[in-house]
């Protein structure tokens, strides 16, 4: 069993900073890529982040220059760091990973987290 736990949501004033962790536990093999989504009310599920296992980023162009995403290999943790956040940035966030476990063959699985909301208040 792979478990993504997610944590670091919360209400902040536009322009303020929050930062999302999402850590990894259970029978892991390998991670591959990981990354962040998010799911606004009436809207559809959208990328913010990803980062692959050697570091490659890529990011929404909504947040580019705003968040940053990085990922602890030791710890299997990804971070969302979220500046100048903005009203529209107001959605559940939920962290993704590829991840690569013995079940009992060697065999890829998409993970997800249970959602954090974030809700930034003009």
């Amino acid at each position: 069993q792979v478990q993504l736990v997610e944590s670091g949501g919360g209400l902040v004033q536009a322009g303020g900073s929050l930062r999302l962790s999402c850590a990894a536990s259970g029978s892991i093999f390998s991670i591959n890529a990981m990354g962040w989504y998010r799911q606004a009310p009436g809207k559809q599920r959208e990328l913010v982040a990803a980062v692959t296992s050697v570091g490659s980023t890529n990011y929404a162009d909504s947040v580019k220059g705003r968040f940053t995403i990085s990922r602890d290999n030791a710890k299997n943790t990804v971070y969302l760091q979220m500046n100048s956040l903005k009203p529209e940035d107001t959605a559940v966030y939920y962290c993704n990973a590829v991840i690569a476990t013995m079940t009992p063959f060697l065999e890829e699985f998409d993970y997800w987290g249970q959602g954090t909301q974030v809700t930034v208040s003009s």
